[in-house]
């Protein structure tokens, strides 16, 4: 089973998150494990401070590196995965997520301020990971991200296995247009093809559609 340890300033932001739909029942059947820390807790002062004005000046707080190490190495096991969640980390993708499902143990460290001290990133971190070209107002948003995406390739987690085979980023081209009941609604009609009961001809027009969707607005991965 995954061992997952979040490391933040805001557990209780992954609280609903963790509850709720299928990673809440992954959770129940012990599918996986996840522990939210809260970083304070590795804090010595009276004031509990996690982070300090950076030298040299600048706008901002940095996280101290005090509370990390003590964290980091208070929670790894031997051949843990220590990932930093920030926005100039290596960009996250459906190949990396699937091999994080394949560890045993991922602790996540989630930033804030104007980032970490660092010391923790050249000491304590083994891969630092961006969940996009944006700033979050703190990685644990990010962890979040991560963890949802890496849980869909744990055996069981999903309640049809195949519906990894059929959606965007599992493969070098986006998913395809889905459609439910009714058939037509405000004027607009399901595809015949969809309707015929022909999955030859089904899978071939999603494939194309597939295909004519990346590339309009992926053309990169078609690369």
């Amino acid at each position: 089973m995954l061992r997952i340890d979040v490391l933040t300033l805001f557990p209780r932001m992954l609280d609903g998150f963790l509850a709720e739909s299928i990673l809440g029942k992954a959770l129940d059947r012990g599918l996986l494990q996840v522990g939210v820390h809260d970083m304070r807790a590795w804090t010595t002062d009276k004031h509990r401070a996690a982070d300090d004005r950076p030298f040299g000046g600048g706008a901002g707080m940095v996280m101290k590196p005090e509370p990390a190490f003590a964290a980091i190495e208070a929670l790894q096991t031997p051949g843990c995965r220590r990932i930093y969640l920030t926005p100039d980390g290596t960009p996250f993708t459906s190949e990396m997520a699937r091999g994080y499902a394949r560890e045993s143990h991922l602790i996540f460290l989630s930033g804030h301020y104007e980032g970490i001290d660092q010391r923790i990133r050249d000491s304590v971190i083994d891969q630092e990971v961006s969940v996009g070209d944006y700033v979050l107002t703190n990685g644990t948003v990010a962890a979040a991200v991560v963890i949802d995406a890496l849980s869909r390739f744990i055996p069981g987690v999903l309640g049809e296995e195949n519906s990894l085979t059929h959606e965007s980023f599992t493969g070098s081209v986006l998913d395809f247009p889905q459609y439910t009941r009714p058939a037509e609604f405000r004027g607009m009609s399901v595809p015949e093809v969809l309707l015929s009961g022909n999955h030859a001809e089904i899978e071939k027009w999603r494939q194309a559609r597939a295909l004519e969707k990346t590339r309009s607005v992926r053309p990169d991965l078609l690369q």
